[in-house]
Order: C-alpha cells, then structure tokens, then sequence
C-alpha cells in the first residue's frame, strides 16, 4: 500500500493526471473518469489526483473542484497541484506563491491541499525565499505537504538543504519525467537523491505521451493532441518495448499500459505513477495496474527491452 514517505499520505497505486480535465476531456466526461477512478480505488488507500493552476489556466482544478463538492468526496481524497510560472516574472517569488495557492483553493473549492508543488525551478528567486513561503502555508493549514516537480539533481539537493538549515518544511516528494522510454535522467541522476533523502518519486508521462498504450505504431495516423510528442519513440527499441509489454499483458490478460504502469511503480523510489485518459475507456485500460504483480522474471524482460 503506498505512502508518501515523510507523511501520514496512504495514497492509491496510479495517481490520476487532471491534465486533460478541461482540455481534451470536457467537465460531464472529466467527472464520468473521475467516478471510475475513485470506484477503482480499493479501500484504504486514497485516490490521488494531480493538477495544476496551468492546466487550462486553473481549469483542471475548477473541474475537479465542482466534483469533489458536488459528490461529497474531498475527505477520501489526496489532492495535489502545482504553483505554475505561466506568465509571471518570478514564479517562485513570496507573494507569487501565496497567491497561486489561493487561487488553487477557491478552484478546488477546499481547505487545503495536500501536496503543494513548486511546478518548476525559479533561479530568478532565492530558495530561502521560496521555502519559506512554502513553509508558511503548511503552518497556516492550507498545504500539508509541499514538494518539487521538474528540478535537477543539484538544485534538489540544494533546497533539501536549504530547508534543513532554515528548519523550515521540505520537499517530501518530486515529480520527474520518468518511463520504459524515459529513464537515464532519472536513474541516472535523481534517484541517488530520492533514495538518500528518502522522497517519494511521483513520475509523469508515464506512458510516454501515450506511446506505451500501443498505439503508436510505424505508418499508423493517430488522431491525439499528443501524437507527435509519441511519434519520436517509433523505432526499434520502441518496437522492443512493445513487444515485451505484449507478451507480459498477454500473460496477465491486461491491457498494455497497466504492464508499463506496474513495471514504473515497482521501480525503487516510485510511490505511484501519474497517468491520464480522455475517455473513461482509456482511464479503464490503466486501472488494472493496481492488482497486478510482475515476476522478478517480467520486470527484467522490460528493463532489458528498454536499455
């Protein structure tokens, strides 16, 4: 059962991405996704949903905001969004964060949030500064948790110290481009960090901007918003990759991405792995990562497809 290491956060297997809310998923359809994930979820663990004010400009929090209010559910939940530059000079600066945190609030139309991102590095602004500000909402009440997204190895590290010296709360978990097709900046660089500053990794793209779905194959038209970003995995080792995903799915009898999701969320550090649909089909071929176990012998057979 996951938990965010450093808190008292038990949270589900496959964190749910709001990305798509208010972009390729309309509201009706956002809320259809959203009633299936939460009924997939199996007690005790806590469905976990990500967003972002950038997503569609808060957007994606509005919709998952009108959800929670209108099904009764923000106390089953572990909401986590992301303090975004979108056009601000100093993103990361004092007021800035206090604001965004504010809009994120009335969004969501909660109390808090539980997990409270920095959605990328700001060197514009000093990480004293930044923590600080950050340490204050935890101590309002209105984060529990605050966290890094899209940071280096170095200035990881830096900020980890930084809040140590200033005793002021620290980054629990990072959130990194990590998958079957993504792996060297991760394994290579940040996961030393996460390991000996014991963070929980939260990876997303997952499925590769949807490449490990299976659908992106040579010669096929993808009608997807993210068909080109897929495109640049087409080739060889992509055909390697979906070939050891087929043959360990068809083992199981599971769809393709619910293989890939698993071997991501076996991975050392990863607490759970971020993925998103746009049609509640889509988010149905993912769920079955929750139960699923992969052999030592599985496991090897994908990291070896992917090297």
């Amino acid at each position: 059962m996951p938990q965010l290491p450093g808190t008292d956060l038990t949270v589900s297997d496959l964190c749910l991405g709001a990305n798509v809310f208010g972009w390729t998923a309309d509201e009706p359809t956002s809320f259809a996704i959203l009633d299936r994930y939460v009924d997939a979820t199996p007690s005790p663990q806590q469905p976990f949903v990500d967003t972002a004010e950038s997503y569609g400009k808060g957007e994606s929090e509005r919709i998952l905001g009108a959800w929670m209010a209108e099904r009764g559910l923000r106390d089953r939940m572990v909401v986590a969004t992301k303090a975004s530059p979108l056009e601000k000079e100093h993103p990361l600066a004092a007021g800035e964060i206090v604001a965004a945190a504010e809009r994120s609030l009335r969004n969501l139309q909660t109390d808090r949030i539980d997990v409270y991102y920095a959605h990328y590095d700001d060197a514009t602004t000093p990480l004293e500064e930044t923590l600080t500000a950050f340490d204050e909402l935890v101590t309002a009440g209105k984060v529990r948790y605050v966290a890094a997204s899209n940071y280096s190895a170095k200035r990881l590290v830096e900020a980890l110290e930084t809040s140590e010296r200033l005793g002021v709360a620290r980054y629990s978990a990072l959130q990194t481009h990590y998958n079957l097709m993504e792996r060297p900046v991760f394994e290579d660089e940040l996961r030393d960090v996460a390991e000996a500053r014991g963070l929980g990794v939260l990876p997303y793209f997952a499925l590769a901007k949807g490449f490990l779905t299976g659908k992106y194959r040579p010669g096929e038209q993808i009608d997807s918003p993210r068909a080109k970003g897929a495109s640049v995995y087409v080739g060889e080792r992509g055909d390697r990759v979906l070939a050891a995903l087929g043959q360990v799915a068809e083992a199981h009898g599971v769809p393709l991405p619910a293989v890939a999701l698993r071997w991501l969320a076996d991975q050392p550090t990863v607490v759970a792995p971020i993925a998103s649909g746009r049609t509640v089909e889509q988010v149905a071929d993912l769920l079955p990562m929750q139960d699923l176990v992969l052999t030592d012998e599985q496991r090897r057979l994908l990291t070896d497809a992917s090297a």
